[in-house]
């Protein structure tokens, strides 16, 4: 796969949020893949909420302005609430390894506190005013918390870098 491809619109593709999405769902299509025919509602329920999160990123993100990215962060806020929350009942009813829950818990609980940083940081550009409809930033990048990851997407986000 080549994120080679760059443009304003790519550029969600370079957010660490999403590149943990992208890995949160090829996990939950491992843990549950082989499952029983049974079971396939649950399996296709987990990989669609697993799904959900990176698209809502990226949705969010091509949507151009303040208020329609921090609507589609907190939806997938959402859909990894859900996510987790299939998988410790899965965990818990023994239909998951324990080493996989494991696992998904780690990078859902990363990918949970990025999203919250990254939408606590752009609610406070928005209520600052400190921010155009078109994800074009009038000020320079403002530290919040000095959190890298967060800097890390901030910095792409506001400085254009997409182009």
């Amino acid at each position: 796969m080549s994120t080679t491809r760059r443009n304003k619109n790519r550029g969600y593709q370079q957010l660490l949020v999403w590149q943990d999405a992208i890995e949160l769902y090829g996990l939950a299509y491992s843990a549950v893949r082989g499952w029983p025919f049974e079971l396939k509602k649950l399996a296709s329920q987990a990989i669609a909420s697993s799904d959900s999160v990176h698209r809502n990123i990226a949705e969010g993100y091509c949507r151009r302005t303040v208020r329609e990215y921090l609507q589609h962060l907190n939806i997938a806020l959402g859909s990894l609430g859900e996510t987790l929350s299939g998988f410790i009942a899965y965990s818990r009813n023994g239909q998951i390894e324990r080493s996989t829950f494991e696992q998904l818990d780690t990078l859902i609980f990363r990918l949970e506190n990025r999203l919250l940083k990254l939408v606590g940081a752009l609610e406070l550009k928005r209520d600052a005013n400190d921010w155009t409809e078109t994800l074009v930033v009038r000020a320079g990048l403002v530290e919040y918390n000095a959190d890298p990851d967060v800097t890390h997407d901030l910095e792409l986000l506001l400085e254009g870098v997409m182009e």
